[in-house]
């Protein structure tokens, strides 16, 4: 079973609390603001017997009008491929109604692949996708810091996740945080 989930990051730095002298508000200042995006993908995956993994792909965006600035069907279903050939097993694949998931591309690539089954959440329910407590993680990690350039964003957020690779009793609390029970049921 496969949770996915996107998220965006700029040079804008997000917020997070900080010290400073009772005062004086701290500044964070950040230079060119239209110098690009990053996207992510994010891919939970747990099978039962082995331990739980993170999987992502990360795209740059460089400024520009006209450009996308997000990732698309090739992007989430190269995922996903690179996901079953790692697992070496069929996907259930949970995943929210962004409209690049449900458009007709996507459901044509879906249905290219007998080995994979998708479920959507449901509207407005990211509580329940543990994808969104990496990104939560990842985005207190870098609260308040100012990046010069978007490749050094780029680093440091591979960075980030390549550590929650490594810490799948971490990946664990994520999933047990959205408060779904994945066990097996009972016999009778």
């Amino acid at each position: 079973m496969c949770f996915e989930d996107e998220a965006g990051f700029t040079r804008k730095p997000p917020r997070g609390r900080t010290w400073g002298r009772r005062g004086h508000t701290p500044v964070v200042t950040v230079s060119g603001r239209r110098s690009g995006r990053l996207s992510v993908a994010g891919l939970i995956a747990m099978r039962p017997g082995s331990r739980t993994r993170l999987c992502h792909r990360l795209r740059a965006h460089r400024a520009g009008r006209g450009k996308r600035r997000s990732m698309g069907e090739r992007d989430f279903i190269a995922l996903v491929d690179g996901v079953h050939q790692l697992l070496k097993a069929p996907i259930v694949l949970v995943w929210d109604r962004l409209n690049t998931h449900v458009s007709h591309a996507m459901r044509k690539l879906i249905a290219e692949r007998a080995w994979l089954t998708v479920f959507l959440l449901p509207a407005y329910s990211p509580d329940l996708n543990p994808v969104e407590w990496v990104w939560a993680h990842i985005k207190r990690s870098l609260a308040n810091l100012a990046v010069v350039a978007l490749d050094r964003l780029e680093a440091l957020v591979r960075n980030r996740l390549k550590r929650l690779q490594y810490r799948p009793g971490t990946l664990d609390g994520f999933i047990a945080g959205t408060g779904l029970t994945l066990d097996e049921p009972a016999s009778p």
